[in-house]
């Protein structure tokens, strides 16, 4: 990874995370305000010790804190991760949070999981009305699929055609890792030289695919030259942009699958390559790296070879079909984490990571489409984890705030503020743990290797 791809995903991070934590916080600020409760900071990122920039207007101080971890609104009488105990030492304000009927400390613990999870709908829903929704059927995968080494373990072949999982279709090609990995699948059944088969996903495939994070399986395309790496020896030897590569040292080859295996076989080595250029058929001789790589890249625009399925909609369509999506994205998100602890294919240790599995998930190019579908992503996980029931989440406040409601009885201040430390413990070491796996995976373990 270049280190301009690695600021390219660096700056798409930081701005998706800003954008999430500032309208968080002001799903906290706004009822807060509604309800004349006092709101002392609002902090994008944590200040500890310092902050890089601050104001103050009115009662409260806005700023930027230097540690990117999050950010925070302080509301007045509230036991929060500011461990105010001198303010909760004096006898309650009619301003402070403590003092405010429960039902409205409710409204303004869940404000901020509310906003997210309509931010995640409102950018679904006008992605789908700006861009509409542009996938490539399954079904439509002509040439077949062509298939990793993991695939090939199994008894998937270069060329074979997906046609279901478990003996159910799935309509989008890109869905079929997750069709796999969601429901544990058993079988993938596939059409090879006219005839289907069925392939039996063995113990160990699933838990294989996640720990690799790329697909074992894609649509296998023509081979015609889209572009050349640097210093790239197809390009020094003559081949062209557009040229269609059709044969390797005499031999039919039509597909890039064709060209990885047996290159490997010439490091060093003169092979000669046949394409067609135009009408025009002719032989290129190539002299192979001791990389067994070409620097010849495929032309990666897939509306080339197939027919794509394009729905378009009306800012009115867009609406539910932008709800529909948010919903069915947080069910299949709440699936993985159930997946975490019931499934023996799914480790914990492999599948989560901290801000640098984060990072990767966005492209090494500025792309304005896949920056707003992983930000509508990140609201809905960031909605889901603060509503779980832990102590110093929002869902912990909910939690005792319902206690209260349902009882009649509020917790003492001094449970509440043990919980609150119990809480911020376990959410600490999981941030520890799960940014400590990422150090492990991306540089420790290349030391022991």
């Amino acid at each position: 990874m270049t280190t301009q791809e690695i600021l390219v995903k660096a700056g798409q991070l930081i701005l998706s995370l800003s954008i999430l934590v500032v309208l968080h916080e002001l799903g906290h600020f706004i009822p807060a305000k509604l309800f004349k409760t006092k709101v002392e900071k609002f902090y994008l990122f944590f200040d500890p010790w310092f902050s890089l920039f601050k104001f103050k207007k009115g009662e409260t101080e806005y700023g930027v804190g230097w540690l990117p971890l999050g950010g925070y609104v302080k509301i007045s009488g509230m036991i929060d991760e500011s461990m105010d105990r001198d303010q909760l030492a004096k006898e309650p304000q009619p301003w402070e949070f403590r003092s405010k009927p429960a039902w409205q400390r409710l409204i303004i613990m869940i404000g901020g999981v509310t906003v997210n999870l309509i931010l995640g709908f409102l950018i679904y829903a006008m992605m789908l009305w700006y861009w509409g929704e542009t996938y490539l059927p399954t079904q439509n995968v002509k040439y077949g699929v062509s298939v990793d080494s993991l695939a090939q373990s199994i008894g998937l072949r270069d060329g074979d055609k997906i046609l279901s999982i478990d003996n159910r279709k799935v309509e989008n090609f890109q869905a079929i890792p997750a069709e796999i990995i969601l429901h544990e699948a058993k079988s993938i059944q596939v059409e090879r030289d006219g005839q289907e088969l069925n392939v039996a996903i063995p113990p160990g495939f699933i838990r294989q695919m996640i720990k690799q994070k790329s697909p074992f399986a894609v649509p296998r395309v023509p081979y015609y030259v889209g572009y050349f790496s640097k210093e790239s020896a197809g390009e020094k030897a003559g081949l062209k942009k557009g040229d269609k590569m059709i044969s390797f040292n005499g031999e039919p080859a039509t597909y890039l699958s064709d060209f990885k295996s047996r290159l490997q076989k010439y490091k060093n080595q003169t092979v000669q390559i046949g394409v067609l250029r135009g009408t025009d058929t002719m032989q290129v001789n190539v002299k192979v790296p001791d990389t067994g790589i070409l620097g010849v890249y495929i032309d990666a625009d897939m509306s080339k070879f197939f027919a794509l399925n394009t729905k378009k909609y009306t800012f009115f369509q867009a609406i539910p079909a932008g709800f529909n999506k948010c919903i069915n994205t947080l069910v299949k998100y709440v699936q993985q984490l159930r997946l975490i602890f019931v499934s023996k294919e799914v480790k914990a240790s492999e599948s989560l990571g901290g801000f640098l599995t984060i990072g990767n998930l966005f492209p090494g190019e500025w792309d304005w489409m896949s920056f707003w579908e992983m930000t509508a992503l990140l609201s809905i996980i960031l909605a889901f984890m603060n509503i779980l029931p832990i102590p110093a989440l929002d869902g912990g406040h909910v939690l005792f705030l319902l206690y209260e409601i349902v009882t009649g009885r509020k917790p003492s201040e001094k449970f509440l503020e043990y919980a609150q430390i119990v809480g911020m413990v376990l959410l600490f070491g999981l941030l520890l743990y799960a940014n400590g796996l990422d150090l492990w995976r991306n540089i420790f373990s290349k030391w022991f290797s």
